[in-house]
């Protein structure tokens, strides 16, 4: 088993940043992807970012791709979004995600069991 805590969201004014976290615990030592999704009010969820946590790959959405960074920090086992120059269409409750398989791709991250609860971010303009 996995769990996943995400941190670090709130307000923040547009053109602003924010770091969200996600701390993992359990059998760590088996995930293999983990990535950040979100999901605003009356919209479908979306992927963000996936990382491989064997190093090497990375994924952005083409919304964030330039302004959003994904980072984890293994010694730590926690999971880091970055979130640079944002927009009030940022706004949404943004998720963490992580997989044991060895394929990292939205749909497969998608079908995992391992979620976080989820950290609020609104961006004003």
């Amino acid at each position: 088993q996995v769990q996943l805590v995400e941190s670090g969201g709130g307000s923040v004014q547009a053109g602003g940043s924010q770091r969200l976290s996600c701390a993992a615990s359990g059998y760590t030592y088996s995930i293999r992807c983990m990535g950040w999704f979100r999901q605003a009010p009356g919209k479908e969820r979306e992927g963000v970012a996936l990382i491989y946590t064997g190093g090497g790959f990375t994924y952005y959405a083409d919304s964030v791709k330039g302004r959003f960074t994904i980072s984890r920090d293994n010694a730590k086992n926690t999971l880091y979004l970055q979130m640079n120059n944002l927009k009030p269409e940022d706004s949404a409750m943004y998720y963490c995600a992580a997989d044991q398989r060895g394929v990292c791709t939205l749909p497969k991250i998608s079908e995992s069991q391992y979620w976080g609860q989820g950290t609020q971010v609104t961006v004003s303009s």
